[in-house]
């Protein structure tokens, strides 16, 4: 993201990375019971420096973002990204 940033708008910023975490099975499943879903789905994991050399991940709660497509068959595809999601970012 610094490299992004400086190049196109010669700012700097502190080490930011997006990793993109998709799962292809979670998200064929999440496209078959809604197909707008790829607006919205949660399969980017932020990693940032916070300062004093202090990594922060960060990724967003995929049951609370499904529950704004209101769409109950979603509801367990969401439960699964939201416990891998945990236990990734827990095992770090």
């Amino acid at each position: 993201m610094q490299a992004t940033l400086k190049n196109k708008l010669g700012v700097d910023l502190r080490p930011y990375v997006i990793l993109g975490a998709c799962n292809p099975n979670f998200a064929y499943e999440a496209l078959k019971a809604e197909p707008y879903i790829g607006t919205m789905l949660p399969c980017n994991v932020i990693m940032q420096e916070t300062g004093e050399g202090n990594i922060e991940i960060s990724a967003i709660d995929p049951v609370a973002s499904m529950m704004a497509i209101e769409n109950e068959l979603l509801t367990g595809v969401a439960s699964e990204v939201r416990s891998k999601l945990q236990r990734a970012i827990e095992s770090l």
